[in-house]
């Protein structure tokens, strides 16, 4: 695709290319984004096919889909950023056009934009704009700069857009009598190897326990609405705990964090939490809740210098900490976390 934008006085001609994806530091990613044309100064443009009154904003939606935290991060979190101070009044242009990822995300994106998205690919005709922005805005993870963006728009504001988007009713957790906790089950990694004895002691403590699969959590239409109507979320680190930026302000969002994963748990969901209006508690798994002990043993590297491992490399250390671990939680180490998390939420345990 290539945008013209002619000059009214007379100036060389540029030409540039521009990858419309937030996290261009992301090599790996950016092999992925179709690059933009950009055509600038004294030229000819042709002529318009179709005229149109609003600016319109070119973006992705290649990279790294599939995952949830990633589609927020990359794409959903920085087009609201770069186009909500917009009002509505803006078209979107999709590049790399992914039909699933469009109707995942209908409601976001329409709510963005009431005028049909244009696909760069299957439309060859010459559209006209009186502005345009070619890529989107990027902060950091799950986090938008109040300082940073026009109109001085915050995460919790980004929260009250899904909350229109999605007509979510639960605002806060004064709404919610007994405390729901939503466990996160996952398959393939990071599982929990003991999930039915954890989800016995939740309800011991007073919990009324829904155990989400990744099966569940992929219609993002209906499971928003049932991740809002949560107090509590549990999850070991991972994709699924973005659902926290449904949560009602208050929740108590708790990360298992699995062993060597200290510093990807706090930076994707630990520290974007708080301005979420999210409480945030985090339990560090000891050595012997990991499968890793059974395979390395405790005096490996694996367990006593994680760093050497990340030395190797990204992909070395995914395959370990990442991909090759799950976890047998001690239930009388992590009941005390969900004490600390009904504290939060005004309630004692049974016990106390």
């Amino acid at each position: 695709m290539t945008v013209h934008v002619p000059s009214d006085r007379p100036m060389p001609q540029s030409q540039r290319n521009v990858q419309p994806y937030a996290r261009k530091e992301d090599e790996t990613a950016m092999k992925t984004i179709t690059p933009v044309q950009i055509l600038e100064g004294s030229i000819t443009s042709p002529a318009c096919n179709y005229t149109h009154v609003v600016p319109a904003v070119i973006f992705s939606t290649s990279g790294f889909m599939g995952n949830l935290f990633h589609e927020f991060n990359e794409i959903i979190i920085p087009l609201f950023l770069t186009t909500h101070h917009f009002q509505s009044h803006v078209q979107f242009i999709i590049v790399d056009y992914d039909p699933w990822f469009v109707t995942k995300y209908n409601r976001i994106l329409t709510h963005l934009s009431p005028y049909e998205f244009i696909n760069s690919a299957s439309n060859g005709s010459v559209h006209c704009f009186p502005g345009i922005v070619v890529g989107l805005e990027y902060h950091d993870n799950l986090a938008i700069n109040y300082s940073d963006i026009p109109g001085g728009y915050s995460m919790l504001d980004f929260k009250q857009f899904l909350k229109e988007a999605y007509n979510l009713k639960v605002k806060t957790l004064s709404k919610i009598e007994q405390p729901v906790l939503m466990l996160i089950s996952r398959n393939g990694s990071r599982m929990f190897l003991n999930e039915d004895e954890m989800v016995g002691m939740m309800e011991e403590l007073g919990f009324r326990v829904v155990v989400v699969t990744p099966n569940r959590m992929a219609n993002l239409d209906k499971f928003a609405s049932v991740v809002n109507s949560c107090s509590v979320m549990v999850g070991a680190h991972g994709a699924g705990l973005a659902n926290e930026l449904f949560l009602p302000t208050g929740a108590v969002m708790v990360q298992v964090v699995p062993w060597g994963l200290e510093w990807a748990s706090n930076a994707y969901f630990g520290e974007p939490a708080q301005d979420m209006g999210v409480q945030y508690l985090e339990y560090k798994i000891e050595p012997e809740e990991s499968t890793l002990i059974d395979r390395y043993g405790r005096d490996h590297q694996v367990f006593v210098d994680p760093g050497a491992i990340f030395a190797m490399g990204y992909y070395t250390a995914r395959a370990i900490y990442v991909d090759g671990q799950n976890m047998k939680i001690n239930l009388v180490r992590f009941r005390k976390t969900l004490v600390e998390a009904l504290g939060f939420l005004g309630h004692s345990s049974p016990t106390n």
